[in-house]
């Protein structure tokens, strides 16, 4: 087993506080309906992984499965609630690999137990999103999570800021496989086609998400440059030293 714990953060699916990217071509009742399938399909991903304990940090009030402890997020923005997150951790001192709410096509595994496992010899795990933004940030020292508080988030440079911040802290990071978060309904309907058609979220899209144009459910350009050229490398930290100390562009967080 992986001495590391896994903590999912989420905001309980409340109609019109949660997935309201998903509006419209969504009512409010049902992007909350989609964002309880994918919550509840990643919690019970999470539940079979080989963490040695399981937290979901909330954002209101909503039930955590059997065996999993809950803790409120902290802070305002979403940087601070990142960083308290993992400051919140227990027990604390333990590596800790922290997961959102949208991408529920993960599986145990392909991502999550690889994941927790290179915790043993890499200081770090980050999963690139296609936005731009990330999907896991795993800490072997949860204490390097203050970084994130420096750094802007929902744009289309967190991902490669959180890198950068990562390495300039001397950290081996190693990158995992890029995911599609789910932030509109064109993604909504990608990620379902991934999951397995009787899962809750694939249903739930396939129920409340009203009919779309083709042309909305394009794929998500590949960040450029060093991102990818670091993904090529096998997601090593063996990137150009004027990269990693110079000019940031491209990707990250949701």
């Amino acid at each position: 087993m992986n001495a590391a714990q896994i903590m999912v953060i989420a905001k309980a699916p409340v109609p019109g506080r949660v997935k309201t990217r998903l509006c419209p071509p969504c009512t409010p009742a049902q992007a909350a309906r989609i964002a309880a399938a994918a919550l509840a399909d990643t919690l019970e991903t999470a539940t079979g992984c080989t963490a040695t304990a399981r937290t979901l940090v909330l954002d209101g009030d909503h039930p955590a499965p059997p065996g999993w402890a809950t803790l409120p997020q902290r802070g305002g923005p979403l940087g601070d609630r990142l960083a308290n997150a993992f400051a919140d951790a227990r027990p604390a001192g333990t590596a800790v690999l922290l997961i959102g709410m949208d991408t529920p096509q993960l599986t145990v595994s392909t991502h999550l137990d690889p994941a927790l496992s290179r915790l043993t010899g890499w200081d770090a795990v980050l999963g690139p999103a296609e936005d731009g933004g990330w999907w896991a940030l795993g800490l072997r020292d949860p204490g390097h999570a203050e970084l994130l508080r420096r750094i802007p988030t929902s744009t289309a440079t967190t991902g490669w800021e959180t890198l950068t911040a990562l390495r300039r802290r001397g950290l081996r990071v190693h990158l995992l496989p890029r995911l599609r978060d789910v932030d509109t309904a064109a993604d909504a309907r990608t990620v379902a086609a991934l999951c397995p058609p009787d899962s809750r979220f694939a249903r739930a899209v396939a129920t409340d998400v009203p009919a779309i144009p083709d042309t909305a459910t394009s794929e998500v350009p590949a960040p450029p440059g060093p991102w990818t050229e670091t993904e090529r490398a096998g997601g090593q930290t063996t990137v150009a030293a004027g990269v990693v100390a110079g000019t940031v562009s491209t990707v990250v967080e949701r």
